[in-house]
């Protein structure tokens, strides 16, 4: 019966990911099937934590941020867990032999969301590396399938890619961060005087961290690489949308790339990749 139940929590953590995101769900359908539930059982823990601090407002966020953290460990350290998406995370930790300090960065990150934050360049990149690279590394480790010495070879160019989405996030939710959030995390950004310039100078970042990320794609595993490029694409595809955009527009709302645009991203991604034009 253990086993139904780990099915059932591997098949939660995957319905989160398709619920929450389509980009990455397409992304991880391309990856090889050996470590597909895996990543699954990652994603779905971080968007747990994140809809914790993101969403359950009027109530207790503080002590339920703290209850997970709690419980994080206990599954890690017990191996089984009564909440599904923990049970799905500690296996993927266990197997793998995620390192903890990995786990407690990502949580650090969200518990700075819990308060307003004023962000100067430090709490940004410490924002930055807990809330993404860390998560990317957790994901480059199941990818390597725990082989150490390629991890460290590949490390640097999977935070960088981790940064890049991330801050491809924050373009995109801009508006929707500030005035329902109550955040701005780009440092010592005043939105009264976001203009293309400030617009600019954030892509320049962007682009650079893009740059040496793709580089690490291609050096990837050929099982693995299709499905990290494929999510790659999507966040481009965004990027060069943003990219074109005014900086009064990008304050209006949230940037989207449609559906059929992204099935067609996925198509092309695949055609390049199976043409090894990398």
């Amino acid at each position: 019966m253990k086993k139904t139940y780990d099915e059932l929590s591997l098949n939660i953590a995957k319905l989160t990911t398709q619920k929450y995101s389509t980009s990455f769900s397409m992304g991880i359908k391309l990856l090889d099937s050996e470590i597909r539930d895996s990543i699954y059982g990652i994603y779905g823990f971080v968007r747990l934590a994140d809809e914790i601090v993101d969403s359950f407002h009027g109530y207790h966020q503080t002590e339920m941020l703290g209850k997970l953290k709690l419980d994080t460990y206990e599954a890690i350290e017990t191996k089984i867990s009564t909440n599904p998406i923990l049970h799905a995370f500690q296996f993927v930790v266990n197997k793998y032999e995620i390192p903890l300090d990995l786990i407690e960065q990502f949580l650090n990150s969200m518990e700075m969301d819990l308060n307003p934050q004023e962000y100067d360049k430090e709490k940004y990149d410490q924002y930055i590396v807990g809330s993404a690279e860390v998560v990317g590394l957790m994901c480059l480790i199941v990818f390597l399938k725990g082989d150490k010495n390629s991890y460290e070879h590949l490390k640097p160019f999977a935070m960088k890619l981790g940064s890049a989405f991330q801050k491809i996030n924050f373009l995109r939710d801009l508006k929707d961060d500030y005035h329902t959030l109550g955040r701005t995390y780009f440092p010592n950004l005043d939105l009264r005087k976001f203009n293309n310039a400030v617009k600019q100078d954030i892509e320049k970042d962007i682009a650079h961290d893009f740059e040496i990320g793709f580089e690490g794609i291609k050096k990837l595993p050929v099982k693995t690489r299709l499905g990290v490029y494929i999510a790659y694409v999507f966040y481009k595809g965004l990027f060069n949308k943003i990219k074109k955009m005014d900086s009064e527009t990008i304050l209006k709302g949230r940037v989207r790339i449609p559906n059929g645009i992204k099935f067609g991203l996925v198509f092309k991604g695949y055609l390049r990749h199976s043409l090894n034009l990398l």
